[in-house]
């Protein structure tokens, strides 16, 4: 029986460090969300100049991703991975001690481009070292980490910001990508080496109608994903007067709901198939976002709208990864990259479609707006189906 623990500690132990990789690089790249007026006020700045923390952030993490996954395919991944929670750390603690926006933003930004490789390298690393059979549900158990950073994280950073402010929350930040890069340190095999990239690669994917298709869907999902998410603080308070602790529990509801729809995705995806499971939770997000928009003002209504889109939110984008993964197996590594760079796209282009109807007071516009983008990614989903569905 021990040596049964024992053997099965072996095998999960590299997983769970992975996750928790993701919770700890998922909110280091989210927090602002969790602290847009804590920022705005003690900088000096708008809440929408907080908020291209986020839009800015996420130009960057698109073009690093598939750029940086190119540049180190050759790196060990133990290696590599560990280096990026140390780098993430670095730029924890210097944002926790910068005297204004300007520097805050200019760390953000040096410290994103080293970010941007976590996710998609921990989901290539976990396919390296679990057999073919368990790589959907693998990619997807490490992709939990962002939802149990919505789930647990991003509430507890707002809670910890009004108590405490947004320094402290950097400083506990940095604190854990340390305490997470050690875990991988000990639990990730030595010379775990991925498949070398070339720009033909990106070459080879770009020619393929099936793969950036499925692309171009996780950059609309995310548009209007983003769209709503990265405002829902001020948002609330906007359209309810309620204040941050009713953005903390909204917040908390939505990356339950995420957790609880990742494990539910992860758990019928070998009887219903990744497609047919991704077209189920972004139908999910979709409803949910639209009762928000129709519900705007009436705080029971928005909650459940939260709450069913959460059930959607990370589960669809988990299946992107998972379908990205078998459709071309040798091209997971940059196919990843690349879906992880449309993911930060949608949110550039989504927080910076919300801030600006934030900023011309239209309130109720950023869940219209996410419900627009999302539907027509209902449609290029069709044209999916329609060409090559044995594939995804």
């Amino acid at each position: 029986m021990r040596r049964f623990g024992h053997l099965v500690l072996v095998r999960l132990l590299p997983r769970i460090a992975l996750l928790l990789g993701n919770i700890a690089v998922g909110l280091s790249i989210l927090a602002p969300a969790g602290m847009l007026a804590q920022l705005a006020g003690d900088l000096s700045v708008g809440v929408q100049d907080a908020g291209l923390l986020v839009t800015y952030g996420a130009g960057v993490l698109c073009i690093s991703s598939p750029v940086g996954a190119w540049l180190t395919s050759r790196i060990e991944r133990r290696t590599l991975l560990v280096v990026t929670l140390a780098i993430v750390a670095a730029g924890g603690i210097a944002t926790a001690l910068a005297p204004n926006y300007a520097t805050v933003l200019a760390v953000r930004l040096s410290m994103l481009v080293a970010a941007a490789l976590y996710t998609p390298q921990a989901a290539a690393t976990v396919a390296m070292i679990v057999p073919d059979k368990e790589r959907p549900g693998a990619i997807a158990f490490v992709f939990l980490g962002w939802s149990l950073a919505l789930a647990a994280g991003l509430p507890l950073i707002t809670f910890i910001t009004v108590h405490v402010g947004w320094r402290a929350v950097y400083v506990l930040l940095a604190m854990l990508c340390i305490v997470v890069g050690l875990m991988l340190r000990a639990a990730l095999p030595a010379g775990l080496q991925g498949q070398p990239l070339s720009l033909s690669s990106f070459g080879t994917i770009a020619r393929s109608s099936t793969l950036t298709l499925i692309l171009f869907i996780t950059l609309l999902s995310a548009s209007g994903q983003f769209s709503l998410t990265i405002y829902l603080a001020p948002l609330i308070e906007k359209l309810t007067g309620a204040g941050p602790a009713t953005a903390a529990l909204f917040f908390a509801i939505f990356g339950v709901t995420s957790l609880i729809g990742n494990i539910a995705a992860t758990t019928v995806v070998p009887r219903f198939g990744m497609q047919t499971t991704f077209a189920i939770f972004l139908g999910l997000t979709i409803a949910g976002t639209a009762l928000w928009a129709v519900g705007a003002g009436i705080l029971v209504l928005m909650g459940i709208g939260v709450a069913v889109s959460g059930l959607g939110f990370l589960a669809s984008n988990s299946m992107q990864q998972a379908r990205l993964a078998i459709a071309a197996p040798p091209l997971a590594g940059a196919s990843i990259a690349l879906n992880t760079s449309m993911l930060y796209v949608g949110q550039a282009v989504g927080s910076g479609v919300g801030g600006m109807l934030y900023a011309r007071g239209l309130y109720t516009g950023p869940g219209y707006a996410s419900v627009c983008f999302m539907l027509v990614a209902v449609a290029v989903l069709v044209l999916t189906w329609q060409r090559r569905p044995a594939q995804s």
